[in-house]
């Protein structure tokens, strides 16, 4: 399973893709807006970047970048579409699962232009990107459970109706708005593709009191050892 980070601070990603060997980036309008920086300032960070640590193009690290939500018009996603994908060959245009954005999606993908479908809350809606070749799918797991559901069965099914048809892996799951260590544990037994969260999940995700209780042992016996 790979993961991909969940933020729009260019500081964060260079972090987490050092220390961790995050495989991509996800960012939306939020990101953006808490990055304290332009849309199209902060998107041309990332595409220096990609180049400079020469690993350009969406197969080798990619970067999901969100259309303008404003946009409720299939031509006017798909011309945003191409207009942030001549940016960088990392680009991955994230479209909003509703009709006239599936519709951009698949304009985009015919155009050689990968796409990312979003805000993905159900199986249902997670079948016709999938039909139409869209490189990524993102099902949302922590506004539905915050709200009381339990999202295993609901990323299980998405996982099952890929395999039954062929999907797996050629449009592949990111399991989005993930808010614990657990929720990454539960995606990952249901064999999705990817997860994307903040660092502060990553971070989380290390820690146990074992470890920490282990290391005060540890570190109580190494103290108390001859090292001549």
């Amino acid at each position: 399973m790979k993961y991909f980070l969940d933020s729009a601070k260019i500081e964060e990603v260079k972090y987490a893709y050092h220390t961790f060997g995050i495989d991509g980036v996800t960012t939306n309008p939020r990101h953006i807006m808490m990055s304290g920086k332009p849309f199209f300032t902060v998107i041309q960070e990332f595409a220096e970047w990609v180049k400079a640590e020469g690993i350009e193009g969406h197969d080798k690290f990619p970067i999901s970048v969100e259309i303008n939500p404003h946009l409720k018009e299939a031509d006017a996603m798909v011309e945003m579409g191409e207009r942030i994908a001549a940016m960088s060959p990392n680009f991955v245009i994230k479209i909003p699962c509703i009709e006239p954005g599936v519709e951009a999606a698949r304009r985009l993908e015919q155009k050689g232009i990968r796409t990312n479908v979003t805000l993905v809350f159900s199986p249902a809606q997670a079948l016709v990107p999938a039909k139409n070749n869209s490189l990524f799918v993102s099902p949302f797991i922590g506004w539905k459970e915050a709200n009381g559901e339990d999202c295993r069965s609901y990323i299980q099914n998405i996982v099952d109706i890929y395999r039954n048809y062929g999907f797996k892996g050629k449009t592949q799951i990111i399991c989005a708005a993930i808010r614990t260590p657990k929720q990454i544990v539960d995606c990952a037994v249901a064999g999705a593709d990817i997860v994307t969260t903040g660092l502060e999940v990553y971070q989380d995700s290390f820690k146990h009191p074992f470890t920490n209780q282990g290391l005060d042992v540890f570190t109580n016996a190494w103290d108390n050892t001859a090292t001549e």
